[in-house]
């Protein structure tokens, strides 16, 4: 198999306050010295990355990928991962080091990626394929394949301003996916999508990759997806490449190494998370821990509590919380009611009864919508903790099967 990325060196750095470097005249010069193969001016001025003035995102990024590879990049948020994504779209440059692709590059980073909201379904599948370098021709013979998998066909004349965040994403994978790029890169965005979909869009990467030849570039936080989607793996770590192998090796490793307790996140105002309609405040677990016990058991119940600043008058805004495991799966997902809510701080918490959860690490994470329109913000991995058998009163001594372990009346005669 011949090697179809290849990144060497990467780093990405940004002078923290500052767009570009802060002068033409010094952006002119980076610029050259990359032409001449010299030192780029900003690493140099910052070679031990401790100057408070910068931000590293990317830190001497190595690795190849072959041709039909699936390569999974794993990390938790901050990571860098979207940054690397990022580069290799040719979407913004690395500041140090090369990347060196072969092939058409189809990007799925984000919902709505390379579509123009006043173009309609039709007119954003001819105008992506020109963008990959692709006849009229060539779109048109893919063209009721690609409507057939997004299943918009009803809406494919309605600009896509209108649809909804799972519609578009249901477009625009179809559209990646099918237009025939040797080089495939989807990110977290199909979390968007319904369970149905996500399983239909690893279909389409499994046979895009095995019976394609093609690469696929692959980031998620869903552990099992990873495992069962790619070859190998990358896990990033603070902008760094900490292990290498392949998927299930490096999943392992992650799992083991970087999943800790943390039940409770806080922000302030200019910091949180969110747009001119909703801001985070906080959100942590309240464990009611059993008398004498100090871990959250199966028999634990618990209060996730919220807060965040509505910052308009009026609005119909609802919560969405979803429960995942140690492998990034989905385990349940609760709404809040719909609330007009007035201009200000709100708090609220969900409960969760004992008897549900089984022995497990887990992580919450929380999104906001208006108006069942785009997500206000999404707080991902928001919070985590484990859930531990109590073994003094338990004799059995393995996890039970299943996602959750609900008690329920159960009779026999």
């Amino acid at each position: 198999m011949s090697t179809v990325i290849k990144v060497e060196n990467v780093s990405k750095i940004y002078n923290l306050g500052i767009i570009g470097s802060g002068t033409l005249a010094e952006d002119v010069n980076r610029f050259v010295a990359r032409l001449t193969g010299k030192q780029d001016s900003l690493k140099k001025v910052h070679e031990n990355y401790n100057d408070d003035s910068i931000h590293v995102a990317l830190r001497d990024i190595n690795f190849e990928v072959k041709d039909g590879e699936v390569l999974g990049i794993v990390g938790k948020n901050g990571a860098g991962k979207s940054t690397l994504l990022k580069i290799l779209s040719r979407i913004t440059s690395p500041s140090t080091g090369s990347v060196k692709m072969k092939g058409r590059v189809a990007s799925l980073l984000e919902v709505g990626t390379g579509f123009h909201p006043e173009l309609t379904g039709r007119e954003n599948i001819f105008l992506n394929g020109a963008i990959l370098g692709m006849t009229r021709n060539e779109v048109a013979r893919k063209f009721d394949e690609i409507v057939e998998f997004s299943g918009v066909s009803k809406f494919i004349d309605t600009p896509v301003k209108r649809y909804s965040s799972g519609m578009y994403v249901r477009l625009a994978f179809a559209v990646a996916a099918h237009l025939e790029p040797e080089i495939l890169i989807v990110d977290e965005v199909l979390a968007v999508g319904d369970a149905d979909f996500q399983k239909k869009c690893l279909g389409k990467m499994k046979d895009v990759s095995a019976n394609q030849g093609r690469t696929v570039l692959f980031v998620s936080h869903n552990m099992t997806a990873v495992k069962n989607l790619c070859t190998r793996a990358i896990f990033l770590k603070q902008g760094q490449l900490v292990q290498s192998g392949t998927a299930d090796e490096v999943v392992n490793y992650y799992q083991s190494n970087e999943f800790v307790d943390s039940y409770e996140q806080h922000w302030e105002y200019a910091q949180a998370p969110g747009n001119e309609w909703v801001k985070a405040k906080s959100i942590r677990a309240v464990p009611k821990y059993q008398v004498g016990l100090d871990i959250i058991t199966p028999a634990t119940p618990i209060d996730i509590e919220y807060e965040f600043w509505s910052e308009k008058e009026e609005a119909d805004i609802n919560l969405s919380m979803t429960v995942y495991n140690v492998s990034g799966e989905p385990v349940f997902n609760v709404v809040s009611p719909t609330v007009k809510m007035k201009k200000g701080l709100h708090k609220g918490v969900c409960h969760i009864p004992e008897n549900l959860l089984n022995d497990d690490y887990y992580s919450i994470s929380m999104l906001a919508v208006k108006e069942q329109e785009l997500p206000l913000f999404c707080l991902e991995n928001g919070i985590s903790f484990e859930v531990v058998e109590n073994r003094e009163t338990n004799n059995w001594h393995y996890k039970w099967v299943g996602y959750v372990r609900p008690k329920l009346d159960f009779t026999l005669e």
